[in-house]
């Protein structure tokens, strides 16, 4: 991602909408900090200071910016952002709270059908109980053992 941003001739306005995937709890794996993209080089040259970001992962408190993140299921098990390709419209509704990947439905099932899961990325030990096991950012990236033991109280605030 990093040698991609930086490249001078990287074909980005500021009104394109910049995807990272394979950045949540199965394809970091662990949800890494990788949700704060930075601005590309060349428009951060040209005094742009902020664009819509959208990915799979996650980011720290104390990064700013338009990003979307979490978004679930992710897209390494086939999730939405898996079959965003370079150059598609995407359109953003913040008051509905709506993301559309303007592509038409045929083109879209033509990309499920030909989209095959990523391999894993251990093939043994932890890693790889980790993968198998964890859960979508919207269920909490909770494991599948663990689901429905009961709930966790909030800590006391002091």
């Amino acid at each position: 991602m990093a040698r991609e941003v930086d490249r001078d001739d990287l074909e980005v306005t500021p009104d394109h909408v910049l995807v990272l995937k394979n950045a949540g709890p199965k394809g970091g794996p662990g949800m890494p900090e990788w949700g704060m993209l930075p601005i590309p080089k060349k428009l951060l040259k040209a005094g742009v200071r902020d664009m819509v970001r959208i990915s799979d992962g996650r980011m720290s408190g104390t990064s700013y910016g338009a990003c979307i993140l979490h978004v679930a299921p992710e897209s390494f098990v086939g999730g939405p952002l898996a079959f965003v390709h370079t150059g598609d419209p995407i359109e953003i509704d913040v008051a509905a709270r709506r993301i559309h990947l303007a592509v038409g439905e045929g083109e879209l099932d033509r990309r499920r059908a030909a989209w095959k899961p990523p391999p894993p990325r251990y093939p043994r030990g932890y890693g790889a109980m980790f993968s198998a096991h964890i859960g979508q950012a919207d269920e909490g990236c909770d494991f599948d053992f663990l689901a429905g033991k009961g709930q966790i109280p909030e800590p006391e605030i002091h």
